[in-house]
């Protein structure tokens, strides 16, 4: 599979001083499943806020539209983008929420999520950091 996040453009954050959510709908989006072949449609929802840089809309519904012929589980495929979303975007949050449409009797919802503070790491309870 190609490296598609070459496919997504950016632009400066307008309000970097200010802390706002962006939201985005994609009810278009379209994939393969990989056992039949047969295609998945879903809508993603991303949801972010963002650092120094915005996603650009237009390579954005590109960046979504080029896994219409890729083959991959719902799992793999919404991992992927907030995967790719975080490395070009680098926000404070985001979060993918991927929901695919009833096939078979059954709908399924992917949300994966990345928060920066959370990718920190955790510190140990019974450190002590004090000065003393």
């Amino acid at each position: 599979m190609e490296d598609k996040t070459k496919i997504l453009e950016t632009f400066e954050n307008p309000n970097p001083e200010r802390e706002y959510t962006i939201e985005h709908l994609a009810p278009e989006f379209t994939s393969l499943c990989p056992k039949t072949g047969q295609p998945d449609f879903a809508t993603i929802v991303m949801e972010y806020i963002p650092n120094e840089v915005c996603v650009e809309l237009k390579s954005y519904k590109l960046y979504l539209n080029s896994y219409r012929n890729d083959g991959m589980f719902f799992e793999a495929v919404t991992n992927k983008i907030l995967d790719d979303l975080v490395e070009v975007l680098k926000p404070s949050y985001l979060t993918v929420t991927a929901k695919f449409n009833v096939r078979g009797g059954i709908s399924s919802i992917v949300e994966v999520e990345y928060d920066e503070f959370d990718e920190l790491g955790d510190f140990d309870d019974d450190e002590d950091f004090s000065l003393n």
